[in-house]
């Protein structure tokens, strides 16, 4: 199976670090968040990915056609334009990642529907995940694929419950009983990405001008063709420098709940 990455997007609210790159690549722990995102579906034996490139897409290429070489002490002969990794018996190397990633540019300007709909000739017309490549979460994605199969629609969202934004606050009169960051209740179901997709999900998107969070998703609604898998865990986007600094803390505290490898 495969899993498609949203990774072209511009941004723009958190343009302290997506000035200079593309917001999969704004790094948590030393690792971009698009390599976090990936190790959790290697985590479930999903190795092979789309990753749909936009803005600034040269920085993502870079990074994975350098991946391997940084990784490792090595040896360059300049006059010969040759590259020797060290021999993994002398201990130098670091084991790699065994993943198949394809790189394609969907545009700079594409709606996320339309870089899902360019994407067609590489998904083999089987089933696929997809989400954005600015999100972590400890969903189980063995129970979600179970889910979806189990209920026989063309597409299956993680919805979640994050903290809210600006804490809960509990009074008695004027004084405050309670200050602390709960999750939502209620209505507080949110789209925390991690879809699992049928091929014909793309017969639902015209082109590069359609949102997939719009028109698609309205129609499958319409049509009974979308549910919901309630991920009732730890689930962060990386909208805003304060989102990064939340995720940074986890991970450097070892406090990281995607952190499953």
């Amino acid at each position: 199976m495969q899993a498609v990455i949203l990774a072209g997007g511009l941004g723009s609210r958190l343009q302290e670090e997506t000035s200079v790159k593309p917001k999969p690549m704004v790094e948590i722990g030393g690792r971009p968040m698009l390599w976090h995102i990936m190790k959790i579906y290697a985590t479930y034996g999903i190795k092979e990915f789309c990753v749909a490139l936009g803005y600034k897409g040269e920085l993502i290429k870079n990074f994975f056609l350098n991946y391997y070489h940084l990784q490792n002490d090595l040896t360059v002969h300049l006059d010969q334009g040759r590259v020797e990794v060290h021999d993994e018996a002398a201990g130098h190397t670091q084991p790699s990642e065994d993943w198949k990633v394809h790189l394609v540019d969907t545009g700079l300007g594409t709606q996320t529907g339309g870089r899902i709909k360019r994407l067609a000739p590489w998904l083999r017309d089987q089933t696929f995940c997809m989400t954005y490549g600015d999100g972590v979460a400890d969903v189980n994605i063995s129970r979600l694929l179970e889910f979806h199969k189990a209920h026989g629609k063309l597409a299956t969202v993680t919805v979640a419950r994050p903290p809210a934004r600006f804490g809960s606050l509990q009074f008695e009169g004027d004084r405050i009983l309670d200050f602390s960051e709960k999750p939502q209740t209620g209505e507080g179901w949110i789209n925390g990405g991690f879809f699992i997709l049928e091929p014909g999900i793309l017969d639902y998107i015209e082109g590069d001008e359609t949102d997939f969070s719009s028109g698609p998703l309205e129609k499958l609604v319409e049509e009974q063709q979308l549910v919901a898998y309630k991920h009732e865990g730890f689930w962060q986007c990386m909208d805003t420098l304060r989102d990064l600094q939340l995720l940074e803390n986890l991970w450097h505290t070892g406090k990281a709940p995607w952190k499953k490898w």
